[in-house]
């Protein structure tokens, strides 16, 4: 399968994609960050402290965290980087208050903003940033190059970006178990625990059509980066890319 057959969270909605993934992140905002935990087995903050230890050796001044949630990646660059510029931008006001409601009369407040915005046009000028990220995003993305193409824009010279996204295990058994796991058990724990039933149903299918490894790669270069890598996490059910400009 590619991505031309467009998976989107609600069959029958007149609703664009990107109206009903803010419909649906606004919906299952309050449970997003416990079934993080608990469908990834915690693996998710393993991988998020990857990246952070990625920037922090870069020592960027500007951070721009793209579909950044809840804010969990956000939040640790403004407890642990010395940028004096952090952005989370996210098109769910409803994740988006639960971000800021983690940072709300702490020091942290002071260094990173949360505002609501479209990562396909974002509200930046060319140049503006040191160092990009999105975690578990871009597979939301309506029109995956124009996004990628508003983040090479907004991304300095030699800045980094790194992506945090689904992938599929290449190898036997890891494969078949991860398919498994995803369209079986996945599906089920989102309907029990969350309030909106097609949400996982969406977030497992978005992931089973969405090109990664090479394939992503290519698109990136596509774009114009440079110094584009693949790193598979955990027997490659995630992957974190890197790239610059």
């Amino acid at each position: 399968m590619t991505l031309e057959k467009k998976v989107t969270p609600y069959k029958d909605s007149t609703l664009n994609k990107k109206e009903q993934v803010e419909k649906m992140f606004d919906t299952i905002s309050g449970n997003y960050d416990n079934l993080n935990r608990i469908i990834s087995f915690g693996s998710d903050i393993k991988w998020r402290n990857k990246i952070l230890k990625m920037i922090l050796k870069k020592s960027p001044e500007s951070i721009l965290d793209v579909a950044t949630g809840t804010g969990d990646l956000a939040i640790k660059f403004a407890r642990k980087s010395k940028a004096t510029k952090i952005i989370g931008l996210d098109i769910s006001e409803g994740m988006l208050s639960v971000a800021k409601k983690k940072i709300s009369d702490t020091i942290l407040s002071e260094k990173v903003e949360f505002i609501k915005g479209d990562s396909e046009a974002l509200p930046f000028s060319t140049n503006s940033y040191d160092a990009i990220t999105v975690s578990f995003g871009i597979r939301n993305f309506e029109n995956l190059e124009k996004g990628l193409s508003e983040i090479y824009r907004v991304l300095k010279p030699k800045g980094l970006f790194i992506i945090l996204e689904t992938s599929i295990p290449a190898k036997f058994p890891f494969k078949q178990g991860y398919l498994f796991y995803t369209k079986r058990v996945l599906p089920i724990i989102g309907k029990i625990f969350s309030k909106d039933k097609f949400a996982y149903t969406y977030l497992s299918e978005s992931a089973s059509v969405f090109p990664y490894g090479k394939k992503l790669n290519n698109i990136l270069l596509k774009i114009g980066f440079i110094e584009v890598d693949n790193k598979p996490q955990t027997f490659g059910v995630a992957t974190i890319y890197t790239a610059t400009k």
